[in-house]
């Protein structure tokens, strides 16, 4: 969704943007051509592996690109150290790219065997088999239910655990999906999607902490744009998106803290303005060259 991105953000010579999922640069890129020949971009990514792809594509705009590797919920104290207290334009991408997808040894994909790794920094943090090995049964069940909303998530669970009494853990993608789909009745096997989908996001969202790290950048993200600013995300699963419309709706309200609805103490004057009433999906063409481009979902909203 460039086209929209560029359409949302208005880029323009001599301001400063974030992405905060600089992936592999194609926003960035394209940010940058439109806001020659002095706009600036910083990018943020947590996958070293990625963010050395952007480097190489990127490196004919110089110094108008600046890299930084971490998780995008940690810009607002790393643009105080760079000397960069706002932006004009912030920017998530919430999906993965297809060179990780495509990578059999990072995890990610059903369709492939590899190890049940899953994160995106690789230098960090548990990987998708290690999570499965500390969860109850219960508790497989409730995270698949809760963030894979998957509607056969206790059977799944209960085909896990005897898999673990019997061989052990899960330990590579084609294991998982192998009892994901003995778990399965064969009227529950969905026909749009693979059915270890929602099991493998349920697992990608919790290796990852992704909703805490969008909530995190939610929070910092009034006092990061001046007036005028404007953020846009994409995000490719209604978890996300809920998130992001409940936060633009109360910032409409002139809410800029997360307390429970109706909690805040917050000034009621809008803190942003919403660009579209409904949310932007991507265009047919760019679905027919791209097929995981069909559930992305863009939200933009300006400050006032």
């Amino acid at each position: 969704m460039v086209a929209e991105v560029l359409e949302c953000l208005e880029p323009a010579s001599g301001k400063v943007y974030l992405d905060g999922t600089l992936g592999t640069g194609g926003h960035a890129g394209a940010i940058l051509e439109r806001s020659a020949p002095a706009g600036r971009v910083i990018g943020f990514d947590a996958d070293p592996e990625s963010l050395e792809i952007a480097r190489k594509r990127l490196a004919p705009y110089g110094s108008r690109i600046f890299f930084v590797h971490a998780r995008y919920e940690q810009a607002s104290q790393i643009l105080a150290e760079l000397g960069v207290p706002r932006v004009q334009g912030a920017l998530l991408d919430l999906g993965f790219s297809r060179v990780q997808l495509e990578a059999p040894g990072r995890g990610f994909s059903f369709e492939a065997e590899g190890p049940l790794d899953m994160r995106m920094d690789r230098t960090t943090g548990r990987t998708a088999a290690q999570v499965l090995e500390s969860l109850s049964e219960a508790e497989m069940a409730r995270l698949f239910k809760e963030l894979g909303e998957e509607r056969w998530s206790r059977r799944i669970a209960r085909g896990i655990e005897r898999r673990r009494r019997k061989d052990g853990s899960p330990q590579t993608t084609r294991e998982l999906v192998q009892v994901i789909l003995r778990s399965l009745p064969g009227r529950g096997r969905p026909a749009r999607i693979h059915p270890a989908t929602r099991v493998f996001q349920a697992l990608r969202i919790t290796v990852n902490r992704e909703l805490e790290a969008l909530k995190k950048f939610l929070d910092d993200l009034p006092e990061l744009l001046p007036g005028g600013g404007r953020f846009c995300v994409i995000s490719f699963h209604s978890l996300e998106d809920r998130l992001v419309k409940e936060r633009f709706q109360r910032w409409e309200q002139g809410c800029r803290c997360s307390a429970a609805p109706g909690l805040c103490a917050c000034p009621r004057e809008p803190l942003f303005r919403r660009m579209h009433r409904k949310v932007v999906r991507p265009r047919p063409q760019e679905v027919a060259a791209n097929p995981q481009s069909r559930s992305a979902r863009l939200r933009a909203v300006e400050r006032l």
